[in-house]
This record gives structure tokens, C-alpha cells and sequence, in this order.
């Protein structure tokens, strides 16, 4: 059964994000599908490259876990998983999407290095998991927790796959409350942002979905007490940019 969490912001949340399980993940693949050739010359453009270092940020919390797998959920077109495998030369990332386009537009971009033999990417739910209970030192989700149709479920499992002392990191956006910036953000978010969007990638109702999820996704206190009910402890939150992302960061106990 959903946490209680979960139950009101179903019932708070915009019409298209209350659809059915089921109908949220095919209109979630269907717009990632759209957008997957430009995803990431968007990303750089619309946040003036300021996402690499959110992933840099992220990226860094696992520097204790230098070798071993690490499991990249909602990878995309993998640019968590580069950073990851740049950071640590050693480590292997097994980077799941349920979007194939995405994994695809990603895979054809991997540097001719190592690192396209340490980044295995597959396309999986990340509600369930397609890989073994106690298997990573490390779990990052960029940008993706927002899309899961089912949260707490997407992080129990996120749990399973952890070994204990191993390490989730969430980097999501989330609502800046500074007076001055607040104002700022909701307007390049609700309008600026799809205008520009939709020219460039031909699909505006794609970064309207983003707008209308980010301005119905949990606040940082109910995602955290949805990670600990999930199992998680030690949970933290680490805002960047004036709040407009937060990385989230829970324990897997021993």
C-alpha cells in the first residue's frame, strides 16, 4: 500500500500527473522518446551548463566508493554515468532507463575510451529494478524520481539493490523560496524555458510536463521521510543554485 505521502500528493497534484500507474509511464517514455536527440544540447543550453556541475556535485559523494558497481537509475542519455566513470577509473555503472531512445542517443555519444566498456546501459523499470538485492556501493537517480509513477516503490527497491553501507544520492530540482529568486525561476520554468524548448526540440507539452512536475513534486522534508520508509538513514538534503536542485543522500545500513 502507498504511504499516506503518497496519498496526498495524488490527490494535490495537476491533472496529468494523476493518471493511472500504467499511463503515466507511457507518457512519460513517450515525451523522453521525442526529445532524446536533443536532450542533452538542451540541458546544457536552458541551464547555461550549470547541470554538469549539479553532477559533478552528486557524483563526488560517492568518492569513497572508487571501484565496484554503481547502479545510475533513470540514466538517460548517460551523463551521470561519464561523470561517474570519469571520476573513478575503476568503477563499472550499470545505467538503467525505461526509455530505450534515451539509453540509444546516449550510447551513441560514449567516448571511444574505457569508458564504454565500464558503462553497461539497459533498458529497465526503475520500480523494478532488473538486477540483484545487495549488489552496488552506490545508487544515483538525476532527475528521475520526479517521473516514477510509484516513489516509495522506486526507492525500496533502490534499497534492495544497495549493499549495506552503500549509497543513494537523489540530485532533483526542487522550489527555491528566496523572495527574489522564486519569482525569477517560476517564470523562466513555466514560460521561458518550454518556449525555447519546444522551438528547438519540437515538442513544447514535453517541458510543459517538466514545469507542471517540478511544481508537483513532494517538498524536501516528505521526500525525505518517503526514504526512510523506504529503509534509508542518515538522510540529508544538499541544495545547489539557490535551491533550484537538491541532491538527497540516504544510508543503506550495515
Amino acid at each position: 500500500m502507498n504511504s499516506l505521502l503518497e496519498q496526498e500528493y495524488a490527490n494535490d497534484a495537476p491533472m496529468n500527473d494523476r493518471q493511472a500507474p500504467e499511463d503515466k509511464k507511457k507518457f512519460v517514455r513517450e515525451k523522453f522518446s521525442s526529445i532524446s536527440n536533443r536532450y542533452d544540447l538542451l540541458n546544457s543550453l536552458l541551464s547555461l551548463q550549470i547541470d554538469r556541475y549539479w553532477r559533478w556535485r552528486t557524483t563526488r559523494l560517492l568518492r569513497e566508493f572508487h571501484d565496484g558497481w554503481v547502479l545510475d537509475l533513470c540514466a538517460g542519455t548517460l551523463p551521470l554515468a561519464l561523470e561517474l566513470t570519469r571520476q573513478a577509473g575503476a568503477r563499472k555503472v550499470l545505467a538503467i532507463d525505461f526509455c530505450e531512445d534515451m539509453l540509444r542517443a546516449g550510447a551513441r555519444s560514449l567516448p571511444v575510451d574505457d569508458r564504454r566498456d565500464r558503462i553497461v546501459p539497459v533498458c529497465g523499470d526503475g520500480e523494478v529494478i532488473p538486477a540483484p538485492s545487495n549488489m552496488f556501493w552506490g545508487c544515483t537517480v538525476a532527475f528521475g524520481v520526479r517521473n516514477l509513477s510509484r516513489t516509495l516503490q522506486g526507492l525500496r527497491e533502490m534499497h534492495r539493490i544497495l549493499r549495506p553501507g552503500g549509497k543513494l544520492l537523489i540530485l532533483e530540482f526542487s522550489r527555491p523560496t528566496n523572495p527574489i529568486i522564486k519569482p525569477i525561476y517560476t517564470c523562466y520554468l513555466n514560460r521561458i524555458l518550454p518556449a525555447i524548448a519546444g522551438m528547438i526540440s519540437g515538442d513544447k507539452e514535453a517541458y510543459q510536463y517538466l514545469a507542471s512536475s517540478i511544481a508537483a513534486f513532494y517538498e524536501p522534508e516528505e521526500l525525505l521521510a518517503l526514504m526512510r520508509e523506504a529503509g534509508f538513514a542518515k538522510v540529508t538534503r544538499l541544495p545547489l543554485t539557490f535551491g533550484i536542485v537538491s541532491i538527497y543522500i540516504g544510508i543503506k545500513e550495515m
